[in-house]
């Protein structure tokens, strides 16, 4: 009997240890960013082309991506804390212009971290880049990386990241409402995770939201509704 409590006891422990930590793991935003699909839950991934560590989140995160339930849907946002980061900002906003984002994404990444031929802070070399990766006439791309839209899309960008409250990248914004990222969470894989134990708990407020249910108490998964999270974040 004293065995079986005592491995019982250890895989409670287990379970406790393994979920994640509000103010640890993630936090709340700074101040709440609005969604595009409210009625559906918004996984926002804030990153940099330069970023090494970004990089390496890319194959994760896009198996990651392709198993999202229908009520979740992804998008990025290059992020834009300092100035020296905008001709990224710029590249991957040009680029949705021209409508080779999906073709470039991936090739730019390689072309900074592998091949080590661009330098992400080099306006000029990027637009050189795009014009002869992406098959496109110069002035196109010149014209795009001066426009009106890229500018309001550069605003916006570095808008997000304050509210965001990010200290760094790759982050993960779910919902307009908590943050985690790889240095929190401990590691790229890590912050998937956390990103999924979020999304669960969004996805209980909305259904708690729609049916005006009360809210459960938590799961033998170890898992809490998102009220509770909530609390306990508020108190950091």
């Amino acid at each position: 009997m004293k065995k079986f409590l005592s491995i019982l006891m250890l895989l409670l422990s287990t379970s406790v240890a393994a979920e994640p930590k509000p103010g640890a793991e993630f936090e709340a935003v700074a101040q709440q960013i609005s969604t595009d699909v409210p009625a559906k839950i918004e996984v926002m991934e804030v990153f940099w082309y330069g970023c090494i560590h970004c990089y390496q989140m890319e194959a994760p995160l896009n198996a990651w991506v392709k198993k999202l339930p229908a009520d979740v849907y992804f998008k990025r946002m290059p992020a834009l804390p300092r100035a020296d980061w905008a001709p990224m900002a710029k590249a991957y906003f040009a680029m949705e212009t021209l409508g080779v984002q999906e073709k470039l994404h991936t090739q730019l990444f390689d072309a900074i971290h592998k091949q080590k031929v661009l330098n992400p802070t080099d306006e000029k070399a990027t637009i050189d880049w795009i014009t002869k990766a992406g098959g496109l006439d110069k002035i196109k791309v010149e014209q795009a990386f001066k426009s009106f839209t890229i500018n309001t899309n550069l605003n916006r960008a570095a808008q997000i990241f304050r509210a965001s409250g990010a200290t760094g990248v790759p982050s993960l914004i779910i919902d307009g409402k908590f943050i985690t990222s790889s240095s929190s969470s401990g590691g790229n894989a890590e912050a998937l995770k956390v990103a999924d134990y979020i999304i669960e708990n969004v996805r209980k407020q909305k259904a708690s939201q729609t049916t005006q249910a009360p809210a459960a108490k938590k799961n033998s998964s170890g898992i809490y509704q998102v009220r509770s999270v909530i609390k306990l974040l508020s108190k950091n």
